[in-house]
């Protein structure tokens, strides 16, 4: 009886497994397909798919000094090959849901019946979405809109195919189909919250916060999900105060607070922050601000967010002018252990302006740097910062130019008995530091190295240069003899200095130093008087470079700083320096401007009647009478210098020297200058060669080293020079193409004018490949130059058929040239050389 019991068991469970075909539309199929797809493989597809959101959520980093995504998912720009994945959760997932659909569909006469095989196409949708490949999830969100129109899924697909076009960038269109999403009243509590929310974020990719504001709102009201609430009304209170609201986004701050606990920390800690910053300025408030930052930053829950609470508290203690308040707590927000480099970029910039505007400018630079290694370089901040840090360098090197000339100025004007009390002062100084770095046994080392060091830098007098001590001779025997004469003869033991020994220098270790301090000549007075220049040239040449980086200093605050104050300072210092005539002009127009910026019309109008009356034919008063006529006007500095380039492309090269010169004088502290200086050498190189354009690119290194053109001057002497340099020929016979050359004097340019012409129309005639050009040489002599032949005998033959042929006879001399060689003797000015040497005119 058991048997049988048993086989009838084993008989029914065969034929119940074989019978859950997938072709076969029962009951029984449809129940066992749709609960094994169910509650085996897309509970664990579920799974793997919800660990790896949690892997993303973990592993994003919120900017919130930006808009706050509505989803938090980082795009990633690398392309990822077949088969890989950015979290294996996304591929699990994705697995499962293919497996689902491999094995339990019941695809029957065009119409599904496994119930589940939609949850499986969302699955696969959404792993595909999450692994950021966003085309193949679209694939399936549309396969269920297609496919399953009565799913009980259908309005979830729709919303995340919106969202799939919205990382696809195709904002427009999911903002009309979310709109129609939204309109169905049979729309769950949960999806019309996800569509408001997906809806909220199009908005905000396309830069219409109001309307994102809307959505945004309803969809905080709506989720049931405490984490998005919260993140849901933080966006909420910030788009608030884009629009300038400040009150209603404190509310909807407030809403994240009342959350408390039910959300993460990270949105609790900067909703307070927040809230805490529209707390209005009365002393009662200020203090009740301080009090509850402080609060933040003691209790042990916000440990992890103690960078944040530290830059709060010292923007707080920058914007109430406690600036060393405000740098103790930047530097505690650097210090405090963290992954946002964004704050830290906001950290060091701040310390960095702070320095900027206490004149420590390589303080500053320094700073900055370090904030362009927390940003990305394709950022628009990065381009600020490093623009700034460019700009920066131009300070710091007029800064320099003019500390030095000024401090130089200011002691040569001194008698010499305030130049010997200035110095004594100073030298005094240097002994008592000398004689109580000595003292100290701890310390003797370091005294003795102060003894070995050159003299110190004193700001303003020029330091000479030395060389290594022990390099020097006659140093190293000084040393000994001075040695020997306050040591004695002491022997080479541990601890000689504390011992007592023979000799002169015995026992006297601090008369020793004494001795030595008194006897050299760093700390003589006369030593550093000495190297004050008395020469009225020098001392005119140090007033121009001050009154010249005055100038710049005033251009490069107002232009490029935007620092006003700064600008008018070192514009009226320098007018009020007797500046030459060249810089007082514009220094008084950009004065003006500066003034009419800080809204000061009186001291405006009082520097533009001083322009009108003093200066009533100049372009300044031109363009203060008319300031509309600047932009139009042909004789503004850009539109001259486009005139002048083209004069150069025609090889009007003697015109752009001098025309170039008296521009240079015209717009004398004008941006343009460098320009004219570069376009001038340029010019001269190819008029009048190589040395001439390598001594005019020195020119222009050294005089504008700050600029785009100095800096490019600088680079063609380090690079095309070098290669230039050779001015040797090479022989014909090696060469592979030449060129033709008829030379003219300048006197005879119409000649040399027929004459292209009329070999132009001879190369037509013939169908011949080879161009020509007139090319100029030097300022004696022009080339009419025929280019592109293979060999120099098809050039001496062509030369050949113009003078005997009668049709085309030509009697002007010409000559062939390789075009290696014809490019040297146009660098070097050096034809004369090449034909005496290795060439023979033909007649």
């Amino acid at each position: 009886m058991r048997v049988f019991i048993k086989v009838t068991a084993i008989f029914i469970l065969l034929v119940a497994i074989t019978g859950c075909s997938r072709k076969k539309n029962t009951f029984l199929n449809r129940n066992w397909h749709a609960v094994t797809a169910e509650y085996n493989t897309l509970y664990n597809g579920n799974l793997a798919l919800d660990l790896g959101v949690e892997a993303l959520n973990e592993s994003y980093l919120d900017n919130y000094w930006g808009i706050l995504p509505v989803e938090r998912m980082e795009i990633r720009e690398e392309v990822l090959a077949p088969g890989e994945s950015l979290n294996p959760n996304f591929a699990v997932a994705e697995e499962k849901a293919v497996k689902a659909i491999q094995r339990h569909s019941m695809l029957i006469e065009g119409s599904e019946k496994n119930p589940q095989i939609d949850e499986a196409y969302l699955l696969l949708g959404k792993a595909r979405y999450y692994d950021q490949r966003f085309v193949p999830a679209l694939e399936a969100f549309n396969y269920i809109l297609h496919k399953y129109p009565l799913s009980n899924t259908i309005n979830e697909a729709r919303v995340w195919r919106e969202k799939t076009h919205m990382r696809l960038e195709f904002d427009e269109l999911a903002i009309r189909n979310l709109k129609k999403i939204l309109e169905s009243e049979r729309l769950e509590k949960e999806n019309r919250a996800e569509a408001s929310a997906a809806l909220a974020q199009a908005y905000i990719n396309i830069g219409v916060q109001d309307s994102a504001l809307a959505h945004i709102k309803t969809a905080a009201q709506l989720t049931p999900e405490k984490n998005k609430e919260g993140r849901y009304w933080y966006i909420t209170g910030q788009l608030y105060d884009i629009l300038g609201k400040p009150d209603s986004a404190s509310m909807a701050f407030n809403e994240v607070i009342d959350l408390n606990r039910k959300i993460p920390r990270i949105y609790l800690v900067n909703a307070m922050i927040r809230q805490i910053e529209y707390m209005d300025a009365t002393a009662g408030e200020k203090a009740m601000v301080l009090e509850q930052l402080n609060d933040l930053a003691i209790d042990r829950e916000n440990r992890p967010y103690l960078d944040k609470i530290y830059f709060q508290l010292a923007e707080f203690h920058y914007q109430q002018d406690s600036t060393e308040l405000a740098i103790d707590y930047y530097n505690r927000s650097l210090r405090t252990p963290s992954n946002n480099s964004y704050l830290q970029s906001l950290d060091y910039e701040t310390l960095g302006n702070i320095n900027f505007d206490a004149a420590l400018f390589e303080v500053a630079g320094a700073y900055y740097d370090s904030t362009l290694m927390k940003l990305p370089e394709n950022s628009r901040e990065y381009r600020i910062i490093s623009r700034k840090r460019d700009n920066l360098d131009d300070v710091i090197y007029y800064e320099n130019l003019a500390q030095e000339a000024d401090s130089i100025l200011y002691l040569a004007s001194l008698s010499e008995e305030e130049q010997i009390k200035y110095f004594n002062d100073f030298t005094t100084e240097l002994k008592e530091k000398a004689t109580s770095e000595a003292e100290r046994p701890a310390q003797q080392a370091a005294a003795q190295n102060f003894f070995e060091n050159k003299r110190p830098a004193m700001p303003g007098v020029p330091n000479p240069g030395s060389s290594f001590y022990f390099y020097n001779p006659t140093a190293v025997a000084y040393g000994k003899q001075e040695f020997f004469r306050t040591w004695g003869d002491r022997e080479l033991v541990d601890n000689w200095r504390t011992q007592r020994a023979g000799g002169a220098g015995a026992g006297l270790d601090v008369q020793g130093i004494t001795d030595l301090v008194e006897n050299d000549p760093r700390f003589d007075p006369k030593t550093y008087i000495a190297t004050i220049p008395k020469d009225q040239v020098i001392l005119d040449s140090l007033k121009s470079d001050l009154n010249f980086a005055s100038y710049q200093l005033g251009l490069i605050y107002r232009e490029k700083f935007n620092e006003n104050e700064l600008a008018a300072q070192r514009l009226e210092f320098l007018i009020n320096n007797d500046p030459e005539e060249r810089l007082l002009l514009p220094a008084k127009y950009n004065l003006y401007k500066i003034y009419s910026e800080l809204e000061m019309a009186a001291k405006a109008q009082a520097v533009k009647n001083d322009i009108l009356s003093r200066y009533p034919d100049s372009r300044y008063a031109a363009i203060l009478q008319n300031p509309e006529s600047l932009m139009r006007d042909e004789n503004n500095p850009t539109a001259i210098y486009e005139e002048l380039y083209k004069k150069y492309e025609a090889q009007e090269y003697e015109v752009v020297i001098a025309e170039s010169e008296e521009l240079i004088i015209q717009f004398t502290g004008d941006e343009i200058v460098p320009k004219l200086e570069l376009l001038k050498a340029m010019a001269a190189g190819r008029l009048y060669g190589y040395e001439k354009y390598r001594e005019n690119l020195s020119y222009v290194a050294l005089n504008y080293p700050q600029t785009e053109e100095g800096k490019k001057a600088q680079e063609l002497l380090n690079t095309a020079l070098p290669s230039l340099a050779a001015s040797q020929f090479s022989p014909d016979s090696i060469g592979e193409s030449f060129k033709l050359l008829f030379p003219f004097q300048k006197a005879e340019k119409e000649a040399a004018l027929d004459l292209k012409e009329k070999i132009s129309g001879i190369l037509e005639e013939l169908n011949y490949p080879q161009e020509i050009s007139l090319d100029v040489y030097n300022e004696q002599q022009d080339f009419v130059v025929v280019h592109g032949f293979t060999s120099a005998a098809r050039a001496e033959g062509f030369a050949e058929m113009l003078q005997n042929n009668d049709k085309f006879r030509i009697d002007k001399k010409s000559f062939y040239i390789s075009t290696p060689n014809y490019r040297i003797a146009q660098i070097h000015k050096n034809i004369e050389t090449y034909l005496n040497s290795l060439n023979t005119p033909s007649q």
